[in-house]
């Protein structure tokens, strides 16, 4: 068998792609990298067109490969070894036969993306490889499961540009779309809403991250259930903001002030707990641009 024997799982590693569309109604959530742009340079890096990477969360992973191949690792550091040796990250690197692969402690970031050219051989389901362990689509990696992929190897080692790698700060401002829902909560609550610093909790998943500051109070505790997008910020009974993010429920009651623009969602999930965030409002010509400039750009 060609591929990598699973020998520690790791806190949380599932394999990932960009997520599946269509099926939310249902009741199946889209899923996918929740940070899109380390995992977009990570099949980037290996001209995989259709790929998909393992996502890690904050380490402990460690493979045995019983092949040669290229793979790339882009995102957190979690302090990446071949061999035990700490090797750089935002780059590929070049594996044979025997070498293991590790993850330790993690500096900077929770989520690292390792990747591998051609991609690993799973089976699709509903059009994605992408996991959702909640709704029992895929697992997480375990000691004692096996990743094939083909056997391929490149001599080029390919970098990252060191202006387009990710820093990871404490303190985050999110770009927020206004929703047609705004209106439910008055000037006064608004302007708190983008004057406070808010706390990340222990409550942060894929799923979603819960935040902590200043209660916001609506004119209306609940809507009819309707869709959510990624990115959106329900206002639950409690007042604190939550942040819905790549395996968020399909629908919900609560009302939304906005939505944070994808590209900071996809920086947000990189925060730790006690890392502080705040908002500012984007109208809806900069959102398009930002969205459509990254978009762009990984498609070159």
């Amino acid at each position: 068998m060609i591929g990598f024997e699973v020998l520690a799982g790791g806190l949380l590693t599932t394999i990932q792609d960009l997520g599946r569309q269509g099926y939310t109604h249902l009741g199946i959530t889209n899923s996918g990298a929740i940070d899109e742009y380390a995992y977009r340079w990570s099949q980037k890096l290996l001209d995989n067109h259709e790929g998909n990477a393992l996502e890690i969360l904050l380490g402990g992973l460690k493979l045995r490969a019983t092949a040669g191949a290229t793979l790339a690792v882009c995102g957190a550091n979690l302090d990446f070894r071949i061999n035990d040796k700490k090797q750089p990250i935002w780059q590929t690197h070049h594996i044979n036969k025997g070498d293991i692969i590790s993850f330790h402690q993690q500096s900077e970031g929770l989520r690292a993306y390792l990747a591998v050219k051609g991609g690993f051989k799973v089976e699709k389901v509903h059009g994605s490889y992408a996991a959702t362990i909640k709704e029992g689509i895929g697992q997480k990696l375990s000691k004692g499961d096996f990743l094939a992929f083909v056997p391929t190897q490149t001599k080029e080692t390919r970098h990252v540009p060191e202006k387009f790698i990710s820093k990871y700060p404490k303190h985050l401002t999110l770009n927020i779309l206004l929703s047609y829902q705004h209106d439910f909560f008055s000037d006064e609550q608004k302007e708190k809403f983008f004057s406070t610093d808010y706390e990340l909790t222990p409550q942060i998943s894929r799923m979603g991250y819960k935040l902590k500051g200043k209660a916001m109070i609506p004119s209306k505790g609940g809507i009819i259930s309707e869709g959510i997008t990624f990115g959106a910020v329900q206002i639950p009974q409690d007042g604190q903001p939550i942040i819905l993010l790549k395996e968020r429920q399909t629908i919900g009651g609560y009302p939304k002030i906005g939505s944070v623009l994808p590209s900071d969602c996809f920086k947000l999930a990189q925060l730790p707990i006690g890392s502080m965030v705040r908002f500012r409002e984007i109208n809806i010509e900069d959102a398009e641009k930002e969205m459509k400039g990254f978009y762009d750009f990984f498609k070159s």
